[in-house]
């Protein structure tokens, strides 16, 4: 009797072993990354030879109302290339968030290492009129958006990733 009770208990530790390794298997392969990919606020275009500008005071106001608009959503990370109007564009964000901007380089956008380190977050992604495009296209695997308008400064573009289902959306904020 003794003998029947063991061999039971460990049929039934060994069942549940393999149940909770499928689940958590399951969970890996299920998790979901999204992407926010914005293209930075109004830039002061009064010197038109300066290839850094900074936001002027529209794109300061815009800036905030990001910041307003990702209140109530978690990032984990937030990247912006290293120019002075996407750095200030994520800035508030960052601040509200309590995040550190890290920079991406917007000549390799959508590489594997940033992928692995993106798997299963939520990320802001602060760039330009071609740029931004470019890199959502790249994590669709399709070229299914065009360049920004330049004086569109409120598209948004929002890209789900769970498992091998990808899906994204077009959002005009003003």
């Amino acid at each position: 009797m003794k003998s029947l009770f063991t061999l039971l208990f460990v049929i039934s530790f060994t069942l549940l072993s393999c149940n909770e390794g499928k689940n958590n298997k399951d969970n890996k392969e299920t998790d979901t990354t999204t992407y926010y990919f914005i293209r930075h606020a109004e830039k002061d275009r009064t010197d038109a030879t300066n290839r850094n500008p900074d936001l002027n005071e529209l794109g300061l106001k815009r800036a905030d109302r990001w910041a307003d608009y990702f209140k109530n959503i978690k990032l984990d990370a937030i990247y912006s290339t290293n120019y002075n109007r996407t750095q200030q564009t994520a800035q508030p964000t960052a601040k509200d968030k309590n995040l550190e901007i890290l920079d991406y380089d917007p000549s390799a956008l959508y590489t594997d290492d940033f992928a692995k380190a993106t798997k299963g977050k939520t990320v802001l992604v602060v760039g330009h009129s071609n740029t931004t495009p470019a890199f959502v296209n790249m994590v669709l695997g399709e070229k299914k958006h065009e360049d920004i308008d330049d004086n569109d400064n409120g598209q948004m573009f929002i890209v789900k990733i769970s498992g091998e289902k990808i899906t994204d959306e077009a959002l005009s904020i003003n």
